[in-house]
């Protein structure tokens, strides 16, 4: 592991890990859920309130031109982040609007009676509702790409798919339960050979590895910024080129457009033809001083740093009676979904947060994924760089606790 970086002491980059709850330390574990803040995405939202509150794009006084700088600085920053270009980057609300967009705006257009989506069986739902709602629409078909029993998407069931008829495939990089690693660049390169477009989640995996979108061979990537220690209501579509160009807005109003009459309307080019009303300008601030600060440690550095971790917690979570650990993929992020027998997630979780560990307990917007694997339920410990091997002791120890009252 990487002995350069000093963990403990980035963890005063974090205001809220030094609360307590219930007079406990908090130990915060639900980083899948949403990332947490450093101070420096704090003071960035803070700074544009208190010293350059203006709208973007609209105005050429002091503050409207500071704030449309650092709005589009961000984009530039996520661009050089991401290996992309700025004007393929279209910013939205997060992954769920960034998905709909494609849905309607690219899909409804193309997808006739017998087309096939495909999607995994390990999705969120934000990657699944909407192709379904597109589908139910149009007479087409929406089939899963089944998973093998270690949790890893089964590339011969994707290869006995896909073909001519099938208009896209979408695909998680990382699962938010089982915290699967897809092998995304192989998957894309299967569809290409066969003329199929492809969308990837990105919403796990930008926060805890190098992504170059460049070299996986997409046509979409999708994610969510507050994942990524930024604010929440903020992510971005970044598509290809020729996909903006051709897409028609989803969103009427200002700022999208080019000129408007009583008889027509000519839109803006891409990116901005899609991002039509007052944008979060905080939060997109926000956003770029969070990828700043992850780049500041470096993504290759957090990986491992979040590697050796997953490695610890499964080792040790191993010794609590009864739990069952979900997911066995090769290749997995620092996501751990569990069951211990004869207690329900739920008053697991409640029982853990009473001594300070806040994990997910639930079906974590993937149903259909719990139904394969037969569970109504799972605890869902998800590890951010800034965790320790403390916290996993004390997570482990409540749940020898938890049992016991549960018993």
């Amino acid at each position: 592991m990487n002995t350069a970086t000093d963990w403990t002491a980035l963890r005063d980059d974090f205001p809220i890990l030094r609360q307590q709850v219930h007079g406990k330390p908090l130990v915060y574990l639900d980083s899948a859920n949403t990332g947490q803040k450093p101070q420096v995405v704090i003071d960035a939202v803070d700074a544009y309130y208190r010293d350059y509150c203006a709208n973007v794009s609209r105005a050429v006084h002091a503050l409207g031109e500071r704030a449309t700088a650092m709005y589009e600085g961000t984009r530039e920053t996520l661009a050089r982040f991401l290996n992309v270009h700025r004007d393929e980057l279209v910013f939205t609300s997060g992954t769920t609007n960034a998905i709909n967009l494609v849905a309607y705006s690219w899909l409804l257009p193309r997808l006739r009676a017998g087309d096939v989506v495909l999607v995994s069986r390990m999705e969120h739902h934000a990657n699944l509702v909407p192709w379904q709602m597109m589908c139910e629409r149009t007479g087409a078909q929406l089939l899963p790409v089944e998973l093998t029993p270690q949790g890893e998407i089964d590339l011969d069931d994707l290869r006995a798919k896909l073909g001519p008829q099938v208009k896209l495939l979408a695909m998680t990089h990382v699962s938010n339960v089982l915290g699967t690693i897809t092998p995304i660049r192989e998957i894309c390169s299967m569809a290409r050979k066969h003329g199929v477009a492809t969308l990837v989640d990105g919403s796990q995996a930008i926060p805890h590895m190098p992504v170059d979108i460049a070299s996986i061979g997409c046509d979409f990537y999708v994610f969510t910024g507050h994942k990524v220690c930024g604010p929440t209501g903020t992510g971005a579509l970044w598509a290809k080129r020729e996909h903006l160009q051709s897409m028609p807005p989803f969103f009427g109003g200002g700022e999208m457009i080019r000129e408007v009459s009583f008889e027509r309307t000519s839109f803006n080019d891409p990116p901005h033809k899609f991002e039509a009303g007052t944008p979060n300008i905080a939060g997109f601030i926000g956003l770029g001083a969070a990828v700043d600060y992850l780049s500041g440690i470096g993504m290759a550095a957090i990986a491992e740093r979040e590697q050796f971790l997953l490695r610890e917690a499964t080792a040790r979570l191993r010794d609590v009676p009864g739990l069952r650990i979900f997911g066995a993929a090769s290749h997995k992020a620092a996501v751990i979904s569990f069951a211990i027998d004869g207690a329900h997630a739920h008053d697991l979780a409640t029982l853990l947060d009473l001594d300070g560990v806040a994990v997910r307990s639930g079906q974590h917007c993937a149903h259909p994924l719990l139904q394969w694997l037969g569970v109504g339920a799972t605890l869902r410990a998800s590890l951010a760089f800034f965790n320790t091997l403390d916290e996993i002791d004390i997570l482990v120890r409540a749940l020898h606790k938890a049992r016991q009252l549960l018993a």
